[in-house]
């Protein structure tokens, strides 16, 4: 099953649009523009390939990536989740979120502070890092990555997720959770959601304390403790309080296993029955960046600027697929449909 024709017509001036407005660069002008890049750009994608080895603007288009702040490439995507949200009424929803981090390969010599080392394996040297934040409400059927930034080595988790969530209030009615998994299990994090006032739930590390907790519990048995924790920080002693929950071998009908818990949260009522249920919907967002890997295009290059525009047209064209097209195809088939449109449009100039 194909696309009609005049639907892909009008997803490709989108497209269009979303790289005009991230480069500066003006349609129908003297200079290349969105249309000319465009082609390039989704066969790249579609091919899981190098714009370099799809044509001869690679250059044309890192210059023109260079040239603008790369708060216009998150700007911009911003506007078009804000756009397509209307379809769905994203400003009236109360929204779960769920924050995670990705990366993509990076083949050569790592250098600067955006390029995370890796092993060598399977010749991949680094990691480019985004740190995402994706819609996973059960009742809303599009979940689709509202933020993404790039992050460099060493950067501040928190300030990170806080300015993310500072951009994406506007977009939405209210926040009414945010999932971490055990890797954002951190005092600082804790205390800024605080501070915000966002409610989070945080899978906990098993450390020592929570082992000794666990230990302590029968099967299928639910508690929870009130945990309070200072932070040195500048100098200064930060103090903060979260209600860690432990529910000690819950059976897990998906895996006939059974498991324990540990989470950290600042809600200020607790269904320890549905808690898990609550949790796993942060998977969702894993299976977003397997589909966002569906379209992954490769480039040489070491400027974070270049990689992040790419990364974000990646996460445009997954946002146009699930809001408008994935009932009907699949993110490939779609893929190759913008694409086929794009090549019978440039033979009609």
């Amino acid at each position: 099953m194909t696309i009609d024709p005049t639907r892909t017509f009008r997803t490709l001036k989108t497209l269009d649009t979303f790289i005009d407005r991230s480069l500066d660069l003006k349609p129908k002008g003297k200079f290349l523009s969105g249309f000319h890049y465009e082609r390039d750009i989704l066969k790249a994608s579609v091919a899981n390939t190098y714009i370099e080895t799809v044509g001869n603007r690679a250059d044309s288009l890192h210059l023109a990536i260079k040239k603008v702040p790369i708060s216009n490439i998150y700007w911009e995507y911003l506007k078009t989740v804000e756009i397509l949200g209307t379809r769905f009424g994203l400003n009236e929803k109360d929204v779960v979120l769920a924050f995670d981090y990705t990366d993509e390969d990076f083949y050569g010599d790592p250098q600067g502070f955006w390029i995370h080392g890796w092993t060598g394996e399977k010749a991949v040297t680094g990691k480019w890092k985004f740190l995402t934040c994706a819609i996973v409400s059960s009742d809303i059927p599009q979940k689709i990555p509202l933020i993404s930034v790039p992050v460099r080595m060493g950067h501040n988790m928190a300030h990170t997720v806080a300015w993310c969530l500072s951009v994406i209030e506007p977009l939405v009615k209210s926040i009414s959770l945010i999932l971490f998994d055990r890797g954002f299990y951190s005092k600082e994090l804790m205390l800024t959601l605080a501070k915000i006032k966002h409610p989070y739930l945080i899978f906990v590390p098993k450390n020592s304390k929570i082992r000794d907790e666990l230990d302590d519990m029968k099967d299928n048995e639910r508690k929870t403790l009130q945990h309070k924790f200072k932070l040195n920080k500048n100098k200064t002693v930060l103090r903060g309080e979260t209600t860690l929950a432990l529910l000690k071998q819950i059976f897990d009908k998906r895996s006939d296993k059974s498991y324990d818990w540990a989470f950290a949260t600042n809600q200020s009522s607790i269904n320890l029955d549905y808690i898990i249920a609550s949790y796993k919907r942060r998977w969702r967002i894993e299976t977003g960046f397997r589909v966002q890997d569906e379209a992954c295009i490769m480039s040489k290059s070491k400027d974070v600027s270049i990689r992040y525009f790419y990364f974000a047209y990646e996460q445009v064209l997954q946002l146009l697929w699930v809001v408008l097209y994935k009932e009907e195809v699949s993110f490939k088939v779609f893929m190759i449909d913008m694409y086929e449109e794009c090549v019978a449009r440039s033979k009609n100039i």
